[in-house]
């Protein structure tokens, strides 16, 4: 049974889809499947192709028996669309080159991963010329995520783009999706069959770590990527850590990065702490480190469900969420935090005074999350129901 993956974003970048995808391909392998990958020049998150891939049009690797090929793209992390859509499509044109990697593999499936949503359709391409079922698993529904963010309006352009959408889910074989909220929205599209594949967590990674809890004041931690969507410089700025006795540590990159900076230094007294950016290996010990987590979404994205939630359950964070959509109700129907609407920040204050009072209740939502994140979001029982999955339709 062999198995191809096709995806912009791949390690050695660090980001969910990248662990996710990795992860996914280890858990394949070791299930018995011949892992493939196609994928493009890293270069997430700061834009620009790493050392030692710069200057190459492709390049053919292989990590732990798994074959990886990459291709060249305009790199781009701009906050501008233009830019963003360059880059995307210039991968989905460059791994069409990929189609003799493919023939030569010959995979059952070819799993691609959308958002883009142009490389599923090279993804489509790939499957006919190679003879594979065509996979199209949907972390982000676009355009609808991209309307509902103001990047683009519901006129000519988004139309079209929804137009190639209801093709490639009517096409694939079967489509995937991280939410329930996804799923229902692809059937809707007409996908023929569809498959809830939850994000979840490589509970392994978890497991047998420890970090060194601070005596004093309670800390609270956010460890994720610091963009527009996320909203974490609108919280330091709106949120008085230092009123509620409660300190707030932030790890990560991105957009927001120099202005969440420049407001530590010069409020030095907000009890608001920056630090260096971490690599993956280093995040559950820092999770365990604090005694819960915040974890926003400033503007609601239909289908959207941060995959920082699966982590702080299996951290034993309780976890204080600002945010709508299906987050909201994995959070209470688990018991594992507080949910707040969207910027409201005095209710979210309300969140983080009951939570820093309440040693009763962060410790139920601690327990709830381990035994959440063993037991339903282990990444292994994920990928093991995929791995089912892929198994009853090749008989079929």
């Amino acid at each position: 049974m062999k198995f191809l993956i096709l995806t912009q974003y791949y390690p050695p970048e660090m980001g969910a889809p990248q662990t996710r995808l990795s992860e996914l391909a280890a858990g394949l392998k070791d299930l018995g499947w011949k892992v493939g990958v196609v994928t493009a020049m890293p270069n997430y998150p700061k834009g620009k192709i790493f050392e030692g891939y710069t200057g190459k049009f492709s390049v053919k690797e292989s990590k732990d028996d798994i074959a990886i090929k990459r291709y060249w793209l305009y790199p781009s992390n701009s906050a501008r669309a233009l830019p963003r859509i360059i880059s995307m499509l210039s991968f989905s044109f460059t791994a069409l080159f990929s189609v003799f990697f493919v023939r030569k593999f010959k995979p059952d499936y070819i799993f691609v991963e959308s958002p883009p949503l142009t490389l599923g359709f090279s993804g489509w391409l790939l499957a006919i010329f190679s003879g594979s079922r065509f996979v199209f698993n949907v972390s982000d529904l676009y355009p609808l995520s991209a309307k509902e963010l103001g990047i683009i309006d519901e006129g000519f352009l988004y139309k079209s783009i929804e137009l190639l959408e209801k093709f490639l889910y009517r096409r694939a074989t079967f489509c995937s999706g991280q939410s329930r909220e996804i799923v229902d929205y692809i059937k809707k599209k007409g996908a023929k069959k569809t498959l809830l594949f939850r994000n979840g967590v490589n509970f392994k990674r978890f497991e047998g770590t420890s970090g060194e809890k601070r005596n004093g004041k309670i800390r609270l931690v956010y460890a994720g990527l610091l963009g527009v969507a996320q909203g974490i410089f609108e919280i330091c700025r709106n949120v008085k850590f230092g009123d509620l006795n409660v300190e707030f540590h932030i790890y990560g990159a991105g957009a927001e990065r120099d202005l969440i900076e420049n407001f530590v230094s010069e409020n030095p007294d907000s009890n608001v702490f920056l630090h260096p950016v971490v690599n993956k290996q280093e995040i559950p010990a820092i999770l365990k480190s604090f005694d819960g987590t915040i974890i926003p979404l400033k503007k609601n994205i239909y289908g959207a469900v941060p995959s920082k939630i699966y982590e702080a359950m299996a951290a034993g964070l309780p976890i204080i969420y600002s945010g709508e959509g299906e987050a909201c109700g994995i959070i209470e129907e688990n018991q594992v935090g507080w949910i707040s609407p969207a910027s409201d920040y005095r209710k979210l204050e309300h969140n983080i005074n009951d939570f820093a009072k309440s040693a009763e209740k962060r410790s139920l939502y601690s327990n709830n999350g381990i035994s959440s994140a063993f037991n339903i979001y282990n990444r292994k029982i994920q990928v093991e129901k995929l791995h089912d999955f892929l198994s009853e339709n090749l008989e079929n």
